[in-house]
């Protein structure tokens, strides 16, 4: 086939991990392990590595998790530059270094975006990457660590950086966060029951699809010599709540929530077809991006339906539309699986069965490879490009979740050769912005029904949240310490019933 030499391909994926009871446990830093990773991709593309070293112009990094957020903490020290930290550990002097915002959508988002600027002219070798030293962090944050044990991650390095901030104003505002929605499990918990209720299962019935979701997973996951929690596991020991698979928040028993707490980095190594001849990587090692689209979601509380995200399910439409494949044509898939829901989301909008014997996960999930910030789907692609060399021809799907079920990356490989194509995603998007709202009334006085809810159990008392519809059609969010709703928000099923709610300065309450 004769195509354009500015085309991108995926010539190297690597990745890295260590576990706390590791023998040989180092205490890797963040940069050492997106180093590890990213050298793998290097050697992994079989060219000569300090010539491809030598090449990279760009360099981009998925941000950490303990540096996702305005309060957020490094609490062993940082890079100042945590691209060219990476990029000196490989002696690449790339001329642009980049730190993504935060989101799991971000290590898809930057392959479609890198690959288009090879396209274009803009770059010639582009490496990608991410870790997280979370396990580590908190290992050594324990009260019963000591201080001189502890390793220190600081690193002072020259060069330019785009730090293009942390990107996680559009999901916050002070109104979500004074009404408790300040955690992940808290935020997926309020989707998962309202998916529930509108698909009219009762609480128990319901965690059991969610344990018959993530159980094939788990058997990847202890397969996987990556993974940060490698146990093949029953939907019983999924879904039974213990002491050890205590309720994080309602309906979420440990085991159904992403994995925070893992040591891992991962990269992918992006060259035009011009630099990989000339570099010498062998054609066999060439993957195709033969699909590509970024979506983001309507705002939360303004979702018609907040069970499900539409605009994730055009991503994954449009990109198979742009591979001239339709989903039974695809060979593997990677969902993101932070929690059920998003998981769900895809199946319900593409029809695909959650039981689909392709199976839904290539590393084994987040909640059993490990999922903490936003470097996970870079597994997925690693996993995924790997997958398609050793089957010729077949199609991969990655799909990447960010924020509250905000964003949505895909990527749809292949060791068949494709010509570059631009995607249709700031079209689309508009189409999005069209779609029908909700009304939100911030300060809600009166009577009204429970959409959806979940349970705070992070601090001595427990808190429930709640969103609502008012008798006028208006949706709201409250919290309650009510204890005979909050009883019913544990124990029973408040989906329908009606509340009362009032406001004040500090948030909206509301009782049965």
């Amino acid at each position: 086939m004769t195509f354009d030499s500015r085309t991108p391909v995926v010539v190297g994926v690597g990745q890295a991990a260590e576990r706390i009871d590791d023998p040989d446990y180092r205490a890797m830093s963040p940069v050492d392990l997106a180093a590890g990773a990213a050298r793998s991709a290097l050697v992994d593309c079989g060219a000569d590595f300090e010539a491809v070293a030598a090449a990279v112009d760009t360099v981009a990094g998925v941000r950490q998790f303990e540096i996702s957020g305005p309060v957020a903490s490094a609490v062993l020290g940082r890079s100042n530059n945590y691209p060219r930290s990476v990029a000196n550990r490989l002696g690449a002097r790339p001329a642009r270094a980049i730190l993504e915002i935060v989101g799991g959508q971000g290590p898809q988002h930057l392959i479609s975006e890198l690959a288009a600027q090879i396209a274009a002219g803009g770059s010639d070798v582009a490496l990608v990457f991410g870790s997280d030293a979370t396990s580590t962090l908190r290992h050594f944050a324990a009260p019963t660590s000591t201080a001189e044990h502890k390793p220190d991650f600081s690193e002072t390095v020259d060069g330019d950086l785009e730090d293009r901030g942390h990107g996680i104003e559009k999901f916050i505002s002070r109104y979500t966060v004074i009404h408790g929605l300040t955690s992940a499990p808290i935020q997926y918990g309020l989707l998962e029951n309202a998916r529930r209720a509108g698909i009219g299962l009762g609480p128990a019935e319901y965690r059991r699809r969610m344990g018959e979701l993530f159980a094939p997973f788990t058997k990847v996951a202890a397969n996987n010599p990556f993974a940060a929690a490698p146990v093949e596991r029953t939907v019983d020991e999924l879904i039974t709540v213990t002491d050890s698979n205590r309720m994080i928040s309602e309906p979420y028993p440990r085991l159904l929530v992403a994995r925070d707490q893992v040591n891992q980095g991962a990269a992918a190594l992006l060259m035009s077809v011009e630099a990989a001849r000339r570099l010498g990587v062998p054609e066999e090692r060439w993957v195709y991006l033969h699909g590509h689209v970024d979506m983001e979601e309507q705002a939360l509380l303004q979702r018609p339906d907040l069970g499900h995200a539409p605009s994730a399910v055009v991503a994954v439409r449009e990109a198979l539309e742009m591979a001239g494949i339709g989903i039974d044509d695809v060979a593997t898939f990677d969902l993101y699986s932070c929690f059920p829901v998003p998981v769900f989301n895809i199946c319900d909008g593409m029809g695909i069965a959650p039981d689909d014997p392709r199976g839904l996960t290539l590393t084994g999930g987040l909640p059993f490879f490990g999922g903490a910030g936003n470097n996970y789907s870079m597994h997925a692609v690693a996993e995924t490009v790997a997958r398609m060399r050793s089957t010729p021809g077949g199609f991969g799907l990655v799909g990447a979740n960010g924020g509250i079920m905000s964003k949505y990356s895909v990527g749809v490989y292949s060791t068949t050769p494709a010509a570059w194509k631009p995607d249709r995603g700031a079209q689309l998007q508009v189409q999005v912005g069209e779609w029908p709202t909700r009304a939100v009334t911030e300060n809600a006085d009166g009577t009204g029904t429970v959409e959806t809810y979940t349970v705070r159990r992070d601090g001595e008392r427990a808190t429930g949240i709640v969103i609502g519809s008012l008798d006028d059609g208006s949706r709201f969010l409250s919290t309650t310490e009510d204890d005979e709703l909050i009883a019913l928000l544990i124990d029973g099923d408040p989906l329908g019933r009606s509340v009362r709610v009032r406001s004040f300065d500090y948030g909206n309450r509301c009782t049965l």
